[in-house]
């Protein structure tokens, strides 16, 4: 059986990423953004700080069933009262780098996964 990798062209899929970039179906993003597998949300948030409980419902008004939030170059832990609403929708959240959300996101949008890549470019 010979096995390859397939690419859908009808999915955004995370090409890349930097200190102050992600690359989504090969187009640059320089701020930070939202990106599921049918929709690239841009302009989300400035910065972690400024992250509010109302910034999460964009993300949760798009139903996915799990939410990557990549908090910059390193990882740093929000406020859980903050995605509250997700975890009372039984959406289900992690927390990690935005490098490691990317490569997160990829792994299972390409299983079919409905996921939601939350991404702080930069540090905001």
């Amino acid at each position: 059986m010979k096995l390859h990798l397939s690419r859908s062209t009808d999915s955004y899929q995370i090409n890349g990423h930097g200190p102050n970039h992600v690359l989504v179906n090969g187009i640059r993003h320089e701020t930070s953004l939202i990106v599921l597998p049918d929709e690239v949300v841009t302009g989300w948030v400035a910065r972690l700080e400024t992250l509010s409980a109302e910034d999460f419902d964009v993300v949760l008004m798009r139903a996915p069933e799990i939410v990557l939030l990549g908090t910059g170059a390193r990882l740093r832990f929000p406020s859980p009262a903050l995605y509250a609403g997700l975890l009372k929708a039984r959406i289900g959240v992690e927390v990690m780098d935005t490098a490691a959300a990317c490569r997160t996101y990829n792994i299972l949008a390409a299983e079919g996964r409905r996921v939601a890549a939350a991404l702080i470019v930069g540090d905001g």
